[in-house]
């Protein structure tokens, strides 16, 4: 079932389902080794572009089947990320969280207002316990975005991960609802810190 509140838009982006028209910009985007570098997949080719654009559009809310919602994020009608929620315990409301940005359009607070936005949804519309994000201990970009969100440091996983042939580190952050940072930002949500439980794993690395 499709959120009736999406499209979520902020002072900047608009974040969006995904569409079969999405291929061309996913393909850029994942084919490129720099943005493939710390995450699981090798650059995309147009077959696995294909068949990840399929999964996202399936992803449309993590009251579906799938427990999940994939989001495009557009920044003057012009797709610049992915960004990912998907649960890992749905009985007892906890997710995960996962992003990429465009490196076009790093730079200027676009990853930070996006994930913001999902972090949003996950506790004002969700109403989650906890959401995670897990990446790999040499992306210090995404652990600095974290930081930036509120996000505590929970572990530092030594070696956890065999990654395109070597071993890896995992960082663990996480946020919970009782954290000041949790609280939504935009009008006319509620701070999950008063309510309980709610009406990608390593496997998608930020």
């Amino acid at each position: 079932m499709t959120s009736p509140w999406l499209p979520v838009h902020t002072d900047r982006l608009r974040l969006r389902l995904y569409e079969p028209t999405d291929h061309p910009w996913l393909l850029d985007l994942f084919g490129r080794p720099d943005v493939a570098r710390y995450l699981l997949d090798e650059p995309w080719t147009p077959e696995l572009a294909t068949q990840r654009l399929a999964e996202r559009t399936g992803r449309t809310g993590l009251d579906g089947d799938a427990g999940a919602l994939a989001l495009a994020v557009e920044h003057e009608g012009v797709p610049v990320g992915d960004l990912a929620l998907w649960l890992t315990d749905r009985e007892r409301g906890v997710a995960e969280v996962g992003w990429v940005l465009h490196p076009d359009a790093g730079g200027r607070g676009l990853a930070t207002e996006a994930v913001r936005a999902v972090l949003d949804v996950a506790f004002g519309d969700y109403h989650l316990h906890r959401v995670a994000a897990q990446m790999d201990a040499r992306n210090t970009a995404s652990a600095r975005l974290a930081e930036r969100l509120g996000m505590h440091r929970e572990a530092h996983l030594r070696q956890d991960w065999w990654s395109k042939g070597e071993w890896t580190d995992t960082l663990v952050y996480a946020l919970l609802s009782t954290d000041e940072a949790a609280r939504p930002t935009r009008p006319g949500r509620h701070s999950s810190a008063h309510q309980r439980g709610w009406t990608a794993s390593r496997s998608s690395r930020s």
